[in-house]
Parts: C-alpha cells; structure tokens; sequence
C-alpha cells in the first residue's frame, strides 16, 4: 500500500504542475486570464466551457466519478481541435497532459474560436 501512495504523490508532484503551467499558456491564447489556471475546479471550467467551448453539461461529466474518464478524453480531443491539432494530439493531452499541455501553450499553435460545431451526443435512432 505504501507502494502505491508513493506512486501517486510523483505522479500528481509532476503531472498537476505539468499541466498547469501549460494551461497558462493556453488560456489567454484563448482570450482567459491566466490566473484562472490556478483556481481549482474554475480553471476546469474555463477548459471545457471557454477553451473548448463546450457546455455546462460537460463541466459536470468531467466532475462526475466514472464518467469522467470518456468525458476528459473527448474535452481534450476537443481542446486540440480547437488550436488546430490532430486526434492523436487530443490523446497527447489526455494520457500525457504535463507534457502537451506545454507545448500547445507554449508552442506557435493559435487558438481557433472558429463556428463548427463541437463533439455531441450521437444521434437517436428511432
């Protein structure tokens, strides 16, 4: 057990840092303030509904236990195609943040507000 507690507080000493910083990349190319990045659970918000420009909803998914693992893969996928980015960088995001989170907002990427449309549900089949 002492194995494992070990093992989360490295990864949350690199990884919460990692992303943070790029976050203060990424928000104001965005047209945030930086310092919403270092507000907890607002600095959330202003990823998934200013960055992303995704709905309230998805700010609840992405807090919500189980769900939240698809919710924060397809918010990142949509982070990445806002500045540009492929899938596979949306992935980046998601499973490596402390490390693609610097570079997009560090990096020569340009935040596209843009008018398409953002990932939704699936459409009914009736």
């Amino acid at each position: 057990m002492d194995d494992l507690l070990w093992y989360l507080l490295v990864w949350a000493a690199v990884t919460v840092p990692g992303v943070v910083i790029g976050w203060l990349g990424i928000f104001p190319k965005a047209g945030h303030p930086a310092w919403a990045a270092l507000v907890p659970f607002y600095n959330i918000y202003v990823l998934v509904v200013g960055v992303a420009r995704l709905s309230l909803l998805w700010y609840v998914l992405v807090l919500l236990p189980v769900v939240q693992i698809i919710a924060a893969i397809l918010v990142n996928l949509e982070v990445a195609r806002r500045f540009g980015k492929s899938e596979a960088f949306g992935l980046g995001l998601a499973l490596l943040g402390f490390i693609f989170y610097p570079m997009l907002g560090f990096g020569s990427a340009e935040y596209r507000a843009g008018t398409f449309a953002p990932i939704a549900p699936l459409p009914s089949r009736r």
